[in-house]
């Protein structure tokens, strides 16, 4: 098990990264648990795959669970399903000193956290992310947030787990497709900033996606770790190092909201083409090296990611696309930064990108293959 620290002033916790931690799962959170009857608000996916093996770690020290079940998908990040959980919560008794488990994937750990944040003032939670992309991303840092008509995420708090219990045994049960658009978070740490992580990738990947035990913990405490500093060093996102893991969701976030937000096109899989778009718009820009922006793309595609625009069969023009942007929550000052790279392993915040160029270049990615 590979333990590693997230540094916060005053609230400095772990994430717990290896396999069978939710056998485990009594050990590992007996400190936070206060009451007999414990809070579990649960992915009906995951909980159908993984609730047999919580239920039984708790049951053997004489807990219970409280089980509160979200419907899978993105639409359960909604005032709707914020209400909903709150009023369950409050039903249930929790108090500030109580700690909810989050188990499933992100649309549960957002909903779980801001849920949390809010809930007389703020209470305690504990992450049990049961997908890649929540291993590595949204479970560590605090970030959490749900939907409206207006975009994905507008409304949200800084909130931080307790504790991450990220078991490597529960992407066993992964469809290959989630598995896939999970991974696109794993290589954005190389992209961003380790070009030798990038390496190690494109030679163990496969590895990764296979799960093979050793190559896997090894992605997901790397990426952690990653995000850990980042996090460390800029919680809240106020000096800009933490926009860094930002780098594809511009782009990202404009593809899935033309394609609704929907299953043509998962937050990983937008994610990855982003990274994609974002480094050949570098390249265009003369910021890094046309050969690596060629190599990120051949990674992407080479993890069975979408690596083109065209693609997916898109009926807009760039424009279009460029507009989505406008409803970023990265807007400051009527402008919006992009995170570029000058090279593999080099992604800084431009602020001098105008929408319309980059407008121009979507409608040649549009075109393009």
């Amino acid at each position: 098990m590979a333990v590693i620290p997230v540094e916060l002033a005053g609230r400095s916790y772990e994430v717990r990264v290896g396999h069978g931690l939710l056998e485990d799962a009594v050990v590992q959170a007996r400190k936070f648990l206060r009451k007999k009857r414990v809070p579990v608000v649960a992915d009906a996916n995951a909980w159908a795959a993984h609730g047999d093996r919580l239920t039984h770690s708790l049951g053997s020290d004489g807990f219970e669970i409280a089980l509160y079940q979200v419907p899978s998908g993105e639409a359960s990040k909604s005032w709707e399903g914020l209400q909903s959980l709150t009023d369950w919560l409050l039903a249930e008794g929790v108090e500030r000193g109580d700690h909810v488990i989050a188990l499933g994937g992100g649309v549960v750990g957002d909903l779980t956290g801001f849920a949390c944040s809010i809930l007389k003032r703020g209470c305690g939670f504990i992450q049990v992310p049961t997908t890649l992309l929540a291993q590595v991303d949204s479970s560590v840092g605090g970030k959490t947030a749900i939907n409206t008509t207006a975009g994905k995420n507008l409304i949200g708090a800084f909130h931080q787990p307790s504790l991450v219990l990220a078991d490597l045994t529960a992407l066993d049960s992964l469809p290959d497709r989630e598995m896939r658009a999970g991974y696109a978070e794993v290589i954005k740490y190389g992209i961003l900033g380790d070009a030798e992580f990038f390496a190690w990738l494109e030679a163990n990947g496969p590895k990764v996606l296979a799960h093979d035990p050793q190559a896997l913990e090894q992605a997901v405490a790397t990426s952690v770790a990653a995000k850990a500093r980042i996090v460390a060093e800029d919680e809240r996102e106020t000096s800009g190092t933490r926009a860094l893991l930002n780098l594809g969701h511009t782009f990202g976030h404009a593809l899935e909201a033309e394609t609704g937000f929907s299953s043509k096109l998962l937050h990983g899989e937008g994610v990855a083409l982003g990274m994609v778009l974002a480094a050949r718009y570098s390249a265009r820009r003369e910021l890094m090296r046309g050969d690596d922006a060629a190599r990120v793309a051949r990674a992407i595609d080479m993890a069975g990611l979408p690596s083109e625009i065209a693609a997916l069969g898109l009926e807009c023009d760039g424009q279009r696309l460029a507009d989505h942007m406008l409803h970023d929550k990265k807007m400051d000052a009527g402008t919006l930064p992009f995170i570029l790279l000058k090279g593999i392993g080099e992604a800084f915040m431009a602020r001098d990108v105008e929408l319309a160029d980059v407008a121009a270049f979507l409608d040649e990615q549009l075109q393009a293959h």
